[in-house]
C-alpha cells in the first residue's frame, strides 16, 4: 500500500485592482505647474472683480459696512426720496410728521410706477394716494427694460398713471442697455419714449441713472435737455460735470415711517423752483 499524499492546488495570487482616478483627477494630473499659477491668478482677479462691483462699486449692491453711517450732502434745502414695494409698508402720517434730513422735512416722493410693458409695481396705488394726501410733491418712475420696445413701454407707463398738475414730471429710469442694439439705435429708443410720453404731458421727463452709464450711452447734446437725476452714491460731491437737478446720493437713507433702507434725494434749488418744475398744464379752451 503506497503513502500518498493529495496533491496540494497551486494557489495563483490574483492581481490587486487599484481604483482608477476619477475623469476630474486624471484631467487635474496632466495639466502642467505653469497653468496651475496662471489659474489661481485669474480666479484671483475674479474674486477681486466680483468683490468690488457687487459690495464696494457706487453703482453695484454696496457693502454698507465699508462706509459706515451714511452721510447727507450740505447746502441743500429741498429733501426727497424715492420708493418701490421694496420698502414695504409705509407710515405715510409718521413718515409726513416726523422725517427729517438735516433738519429739513422730506419734500418730494418718486413712486415706481411701472416697468417694461407689463409690469404695475404692486405699491404704487397706494403709495401715490398716501404722499398726495399728506401733502407731498409726488412724482413716479418707468423702470426701463431691454425686454420690451419703446413705444410699447411708453404707452404702458400712459396707460397705468394718471399724474396731475402739481406733480413732477414723469422720471424714465434707464440703467441698461440691450447688447443687441448699437448705441445709437439705444439712443433713438430712449428718445422715443422721452418723445412719447413728453407729448401727452407737454412737460420734459425727467431722465434717471447713473452718471457713467449716462457719459457713456446718453451723453449726447439731445439729452441734456431733459432735467437730469443723477445716481451717485458716497461721495461728498457730484462729480458729473454736465447739468443735474437732482441727486440721489444714498441707498441707505434710515427715516421714520419706513422701516427699511430707503434712497435719499435732494434737489438742487428752492421749494419754489422744485414747484415751477412741476406738471401745469394749460387749461382747455
Amino acid at each position: 500500500m503506497t503513502n500518498s499524499r493529495p496533491s496540494a492546488k497551486r494557489r495563483i495570487a490574483s492581481p490587486v485592482r487599484r481604483k482608477r482616478p476619477n475623469f476630474f483627477v486624471r484631467l487635474l494630473q496632466h495639466v502642467p505647474g505653469k497653468a496651475w499659477w496662471v489659474g489661481g491668478v485669474l480666479i484671483a482677479v475674479a474674486y477681486i472683480w466680483f468683490f468690488y462691483y457687487f459690495f464696494v462699486s457706487p453703482y453695484g449692491f454696496r457693502w454698507r459696512a465699508l462706509y459706515g453711517d451714511v452721510s447727507y450732502p450740505e447746502g441743500y434745502e429741498v429733501h426727497g426720496i424715492d420708493i418701490s414695494h421694496h420698502q414695504g409698508e409705509i407710515l405715510w402720517d409718521t413718515l409726513a410728521e416726523y422725517a427729517r434730513i438735516n433738519n429739513c422735512p422730506v419734500r418730494f416722493v418718486v413712486m415706481k410706477a411701472t416697468e417694461g410693458s407689463s409690469l404695475v409695481d404692486e405699491n404704487f396705488y397706494l403709495n401715490f394716494r398716501e404722499a398726495r394726501h399728506q401733502g407731498f410733491i409726488c412724482g413716479a418712475y418707468h423702470f426701463w427694460s431691454v425686454k420690451s420696445g419703446a413705444t410699447s413701454q411708453a404707452q404702458y407707463f400712459l396707460s397705468k398713471v394718471r399724474l396731475e398738475d402739481g406733480d413732477l414730471p414723469p422720471v424714465l429710469d434707464v440703467e441698461h442697455k440691450n447688447p443687441n442694439l448699437t448705441d445709437q439705435q439705444f439712443r433713438d429708443s430712449v428718445l422715443t419714449w422721452l418723445r412719447i410720453v413728453e407729448n401727452h404731458y407737454k412737460v420734459k421727463p425727467i431722465i434717471y441713472t447713473y452718471y457713467k452709464f449716462k457719459t457713456q450711452y446718453l451723453g449726447d447734446r439731445v439729452f441734456n435737455q431733459y432735467p437730469y437725476w443723477i445716481a451717485h452714491y458716497y461721495v461728498d460731491e457730484v462729480e458729473y460735470n454736465g447739468p443735474w437737478l437732482f441727486w440721489q446720493h444714498t441707498d441707505a437713507g434710515r427715516l421714520p415711517g419706513i422701516s427699511g433702507y430707503v434712497d435719499l434725494d435732494v434737489f438742487k434749488g428752492s421749494v419754489s423752483e422744485l414747484q415751477q418744475l412741476c406738471i401745469r398744464r394749460e387749461p382747455e379752451e
